[in-house]
């Protein structure tokens, strides 16, 4: 074997897997992907709790769950709170008793609640004081000393033509009945497993009326200092076909994801972004890119779309105040929206029916995409936390690269990827399997980006580290460290 074959040795569950030099490469964890010019085999290695958990996302339950969203007629945030059977109260306490349900299945590790806020009248999508509640389920981690949380969200009101109509039906069936579905759905199967980081799903309110059940939250977060780790978004993603374009698609689902964090933007911080040439490495990108990777380990006939942008052109969606407050967060969002069935009242016109109807979704697109959430929230739970103070090491001009890092402070670990690509790829090309904390890679800094993940003993990894600087003279004293971009 020589050298060029040894540096893709890459030690993975249930043996080490060789690729051959000239062979461009992707590993991706608890296993191997490779594409190669020539002829190359693929070996994907799941966690077969994870890939379990996969095959109990069913068509026919999320079917079930946007009927009965769509039976309660309208769930407009300014709709009746009372009613027993319509509107967005009726709607709210029915996601609820869906979670306590749930929640008896989980060991006591299982709780719901629901969180309101009021509003007062803001002259344009509140015209009288509202009481806005989110419902949110909690599956407590078993580690006492992870303290990270995980978010899945969906939005349970929804809209007619005009944000104002309180009173008209408005089914929501894809918007956003379809992430609320996946919420549920991610609920009710992962209820029944122990993770050892928090995950929190949750049916956010008041979407149309400007992000305000997801801002209350947000907000919240920041200031009761919670350790999200990442927030993925659903909203709109289970249609299969655009207007317009006629196109029909349900093998690819976009990941839409902010490049340069708000949080980030202060004079110093972002002199430090361009100097190092970071300007597409922020954590909510870099939570697209584990949701690609994962996604496609673990979901047959589906591609991840990472779309460059916080959310579609000139939109928003509720991961945007996540980001805000500093949080990695992430919208997944159908590849081919159809504008006749979003905010429009139900009618039939020149022939097109208009309206947000259960007859225009796929359930088995709408099955993948939460396939896709499930896969990807329970990799990242059962991961150790991101190792510690990654930095690539100077002390002279060297063609060669140097990373070090300090061990993960919870979650049993047996060693780390570092994650390297070239600087116009997309996604990770090659990743380095050591169980140290230090690695010499023959390969320029120059050239090439670097990340650092966690490897739990069960393949899971945690969220990558893109290293700051660490300056060492020739002698080795240390000085000057500069953070990256987490």
């Amino acid at each position: 074997m020589d050298e060029c074959q040894r540096q893709f040795e890459i030690p993975a569950l249930g043996g080490i897997f060789i690729v051959m030099k000239k062979t461009l490469t992707f590993v991706f964890a608890c296993g191997l992907f490779v594409t190669a010019a020539a002829q190359s085999p693929v070996v994907i290695n799941k966690d077969p709790e994870i890939a379990g958990m996969v095959t109990e996302v069913s068509a026919d339950s999320l079917k079930a769950h946007v009927e009965k969203l769509v039976s309660f007629g309208t769930r407009n945030t300014l709709s009746s709170l009372t009613d027993k059977k319509r509107g967005i109260g009726a709607a709210g306490r029915w996601i609820l008793s869906r979670f306590n349900s749930y929640a008896k299945t989980s060991g006591g590790r299982m709780t719901a609640r629901l969180d309101t806020s009021t509003y007062q009248p803001d002259g344009r999508r509140i015209d009288v004081p509202v009481v806005l509640t989110n419902v949110v389920a909690t599956l407590k981690g078993t580690d006492p000393n992870d303290k990270r949380i995980f978010v899945i969200s969906g939005h349970m009101d929804n809209m007619r033509t005009s944000v104002m109509d309180r009173t008209g039906d408005a089914p929501g069936a894809n918007d956003d009945g379809s992430g609320t579905a996946a919420v549920i759905e991610c609920a009710r199967i992962m209820s029944k497993h122990g993770f050892p980081a928090t995950i929190i799903f949750v049916a956010v309110c008041g979407e149309e009326q400007g992000l305000l059940g997801s801002g209350f939250m947000a907000r919240n977060a920041k200031r009761d200092n919670w350790e999200i780790a990442a927030v993925l978004n659903n909203d709109i993603m289970g249609s299969n076909n655009s207007n317009e374009t006629n196109i029909i698609n349900n093998t690819q689902v976009r990941v839409f994801s902010e490049g340069l964090p708000a949080h980030e933007m202060d004079a110093k911080k972002a002199a430090a972004i361009r100097s190092m040439g970071l300007e597409n490495e922020g954590s909510s990108r870099q939570l697209a890119r584990y949701v690609k990777e994962t996604a496609e380990r673990y979901v047959e006939n589906l591609e991840v779309m990472m779309i460059y942008r916080p959310d579609r052109f000139l939109r928003g969606g509720d991961q945007t105040p996540f980001q805000q407050q500093g949080f990695a967060a992430v919208r997944i969002t159908e590849m081919n929206e159809n504008f006749y069935h979003q905010h429009q009242d139900v009618r039939k016109e020149n022939g097109i029916v208009y309206g947000d109807l259960v007859e225009f979704m796929d359930f088995e697109y709408l099955r993948k995409n939460t396939a896709m959430n499930l896969s990807n929230l329970a990799n990242l739970a059962k991961s150790p936390t991101s190792p510690q103070e990654v930095n690539l090491v100077m002390s002279g001009l060297s063609n060669s690269t140097t990373l070090s890092w300090k061990a993960s402070a919870a979650g049993k670990t047996k060693g780390y990827y570092v994650l390297m690509r070239e600087t116009s790829s997309p996604v990770w090309q090659k990743k380095f399997f050591t169980a140290e904390t230090t690695i010499k890679l023959p390969y320029s800094k120059d050239n090439y980006f670097f990340a650092v993940q966690s490897l739990s003993e069960t393949g899971n990894e945690s969220l990558p580290v893109v290293p700051g600087v660490l300056r060492q003279a020739a002698a080795g004293a240390t000085a000057n460290p500069s953070s990256g971009i987490k």
